[in-house]
């Protein structure tokens, strides 16, 4: 599809017309800028307005999607031609409507993961929470982009961006409680002892020794078989 050409030849028929573009625009519902766009071959009319741009204009379908008028020994083949086009053309407005889309939801999505790790305190659970909101969020902008891709290739592709994104957010978790001495935020498991926290997490452990006294330090072992009624021994 020829949009150069056909911007061409709706500004053609409209000036035999004797149109102007604001009256054109009036006509059908659009601003002025919009024809402009249009002539100039930057944009195409939506779908919606083909029929009545074409009434205006007293001329066919056919004409307007070839870009010029049709000889009638040539309007079939012209005609298959430009079904053809148009379905190309509607898919590809689709496949652009889904990735701005898409890549909304993404942005999004990392922006919610961003602030909850920001506003909230390690301690709190609403930090993980919309950090994980956050991450499926943007797994359904994701979905936008793969939506081509066949059924087990999606999967793949979603899993793993989740997966990852989900990885990350512990990666910066994990450098926060070892430069920062604060509490893991993605543990499966808190147990309390007399000025003792142990945070059971997913890949490490962390013990958080002297709690709200001038000497509280923060011990990180890898994963560990404890005893939740003698967790102080860690603070030995």
């Amino acid at each position: 599809m020829n949009q150069e050409k056909i911007g061409k030849f709706i500004a053609s028929c409209r000036k035999k017309k004797n149109i102007t573009q604001q009256e054109l625009a009036e006509k059908l519902g659009v601003s002025d800028r919009t024809i402009g766009n249009w002539e100039n071959g930057r944009n195409m009319p939506d779908l919606a307005l083909f029929k009545p741009l074409c009434q205006e204009l007293d001329i066919t379908l056919n004409d307007l999607m070839s870009g010029e008028k049709v000889k009638h020994n040539e309007y079939q083949e012209k005609l298959e031609e430009n079904i053809l086009n148009t379905i190309d053309y509607t898919n590809k407005k689709i496949e652009n409507r889904n990735s701005v889309i898409g890549l909304i939801f993404v942005v999004f999505g990392v922006l919610i993961s961003i602030s909850a790790v920001a506003i909230f305190p390690s301690e709190s659970s609403w930090g993980s929470i919309y950090s994980i909101f956050g991450a499926i969020v943007s797994l359904i902008g994701i979905s936008r982009f793969t939506k081509r891709l066949t059924h087990g290739k999606r999967l793949l592709c979603n899993f793993g961006y989740f997966f990852l994104f989900v990885f990350i957010l512990m990666t910066i978790d994990y450098i926060g409680v070892l430069n920062i001495h604060q509490a893991p935020r993605f543990s499966l498991n808190k147990v309390s002892g007399d000025h003792v926290i142990y945070y059971d997490t997913l890949f490490y452990d962390v013990v958080r020794c002297n709690v709200n006294e001038e000497d509280e330090f923060f011990k990180v072992m890898k994963n560990q078989k404890y005893d939740p009624d003698n967790i102080d021994v860690f603070c030995k």
